[in-house]
């Protein structure tokens, strides 16, 4: 049972990494476009300023966000395609499809029973617990539910796209039709069962803001651990709105006209040139995304593998900048939220933890992205923001994140990006794929029986055998790969770049596809 779900939750792990792998690019685009339209930046470089290079930014920015704010679709065809033993194109699409109906199924309940919320004009629909996703307003269940349809889209396609069936209809219902089929009756019931379960939930966690408000600095903390831990689940809207929106965040009375809610006190103050209040705090929520993704991303870098920091940098870096200039930090989250969850809490408690810092320490400065806070703070003035203590606390809270990540990654094994062991792109000589090469390849595992489970990652061939006695270590390092790794049932074998053409061709070899 122990190897099961190991072996289930290192499927999952390597499944996410589909949608995940594209999202370094789609940060440092990101950054450009953030770049391109930053305010601040263009007064240092005035040519920012030239329409066509604003246009541009805007561009690369707005279509970029489109990417990261469509996550939920990206990890339910991602997982789908990913996990899907045949024909995986076609298990894509029925999760999209699949998804479109969860949507609509939760929009036309919400809509019959008249819950369906109109927009508020600070808050958007966040108050309400809904969200517009590819145009559809629904309940919001965050990346969660883009994940859920998805890993139940690869375990109903396996089980019925061969399915064929007889009479009139059978030609319309067989199949990948079949697949589909099932998967949009199953999708339309949780988009209805989604529009009553999630608003309880949504509302203990609205309920726990009352008790943050009333706890001094415990509470500060919750703030902090809350609204990084529930990103996943896209709750964490629940936690820092009230407070930024609403009576929760402070009031503040300036002649006939009376401001509510942190985020609108904290501009008013600034732009009259008032004293920061105490209710700037519940703003400090961009602290660790401005300065603690750096310490984050350089723990990785640091444990992974010496032939892979090169790599691992270049892929975590434009993700740092990302979390730093733009606030958009989900692309490294998903990286280690669910391979490395002891991280993830880590993470909640180290961000709680300076959130209560800044407040001891007496500070009352933006943070809300690098060159944003740097601009805003400059012109308030040290008098009013005591902004010096807040990137004194910034470069502490980069050190922080480093020492404890690196720590808890050694300590425990865990697999952070870059710490597979280094494998070449290329195999020293190509394994011969005729069928006496793979016969020579099967016989090793033990033979047709002995094999269970065929499966690959990028440079890896993953056969899972039913007696690891019958394993030949011997004849399969004889063979022309990289590397031999066995562990119990699980034998990995290193072929580069060529892993799926091997998973291939013992596939045809066996005549069945046994992933």
């Amino acid at each position: 049972m122990k190897h099961r779900i190991t072996a289930a939750l290192e499927r999952f792990s390597r499944a996410m990494l589909a949608p995940l792998s594209y999202l370094s690019a789609a940060g440092l685009l990101l950054v450009v476009g953030a770049l391109l339209t930053s305010a601040p930046l263009a007064g240092v470089l005035p040519f920012l300023r030239w329409e066509p290079v604003q246009l541009a930014g805007r561009i690369i920015y707005k279509c970029l966000t489109a990417v990261i704010s469509n996550l939920s679709v990206l990890f339910c065809t991602g997982l789908a395609a990913a996990l899907a033993k045949r024909e995986k194109h076609q298990a894509a699409f029925i999760a999209l499809m699949s998804y479109l109906v969860y949507l609509t199924a939760g929009n036309v309940t919400l809509t019959e029973l008249g819950l369906l919320a109109q927009p508020d004009a600070l808050t958007g629909l966040y108050s309400a617990g809904q969200t517009m996703v590819l145009g559809i307003q629904t309940v919001d269940t965050g990346v969660f539910g883009g994940i859920l349809l998805g890993l139940l889209t690869a375990f109903v396609y396996d089980r019925t796209c061969e399915k064929a069936h007889r009479g009139i209809l059978g030609g319309v219902f067989s199949g990948v039709r079949w697949s589909f089929a099932c998967m949009a009756a199953l999708a339309a019931v949780l988009g209805f069962g989604a529009c009553f379960v999630w608003p309880p939930v949504q509302k203990a966690i609205a309920a726990v803001t009352g008790f943050i408000a009333a706890s001094g600095n415990i509470g500060l903390f919750l703030y902090g651990f809350l609204e990084r831990l529930l990103i996943p689940t896209g709750l964490h809207h629940l936690v820092y709105m009230p407070f930024q929106f609403s009576q929760l965040g402070g009031q503040l009375t300036v002649g006939s006209i009376t401001y509510t809610g942190a985020y609108v006190v904290t501009m008013t103050e600034y732009n009259l040139g008032l004293p920061f209040s105490d209710g700037i705090v519940w703003m400090y929520t961009g602290f660790t995304k401005t300065f603690g993704y750096f310490g984050i991303a350089a723990a990785f870098i640091f444990c992974a593998r010496r032939g892979s920091r090169k790599k691992t940098a270049l892929q975590l870096l434009p993700l740092a900048f990302t979390a730093s200039l733009a606030s958009i930090t989900e692309p490294l989250d998903f990286l280690f939220c669910f391979s490395a969850p002891v991280l993830w809490l880590a993470h909640a408690a180290i961000s709680g933890i300076f959130i209560v810092l800044l407040h001891l320490c007496g500070v009352t400065a933006f943070t809300s992205n690098l060159l944003g806070s740097l601009v805003m703070n400059l012109s308030a003035g040290a008098a009013r923001t005591n902004y010096p203590v807040l990137y004194l606390l910034g470069l502490a809270q980069i050190a922080v994140y480093f020492v404890v990540f690196t720590v808890l990654i050694k300590a425990l094994d865990l697999p952070t990006p870059g710490r597979r062991p280094e494998e070449p792109s290329r195999p020293e000589k190509a394994l011969p794929l005729d069928e006496q090469g793979v016969e020579k390849l099967i016989a090793a595992f033990g033979g047709r029986e002995n094999i269970r489970t065929v499966d690959n990652c990028f440079t890896r061939l993953r056969v899972t055998v039913n007696d690891p006695a019958f394993v030949k270590e011997q004849a399969l390092k004889a063979l022309p790969c990289s590397g031999v790794v066995q562990s119990g049932c699980d034998v990995q074998i290193v072929y580069g770049i060529r892993a799926p053409e091997v998973r291939q061709a013992v596939e045809r070899r066996l005549g069945r596809v046994v992933c």
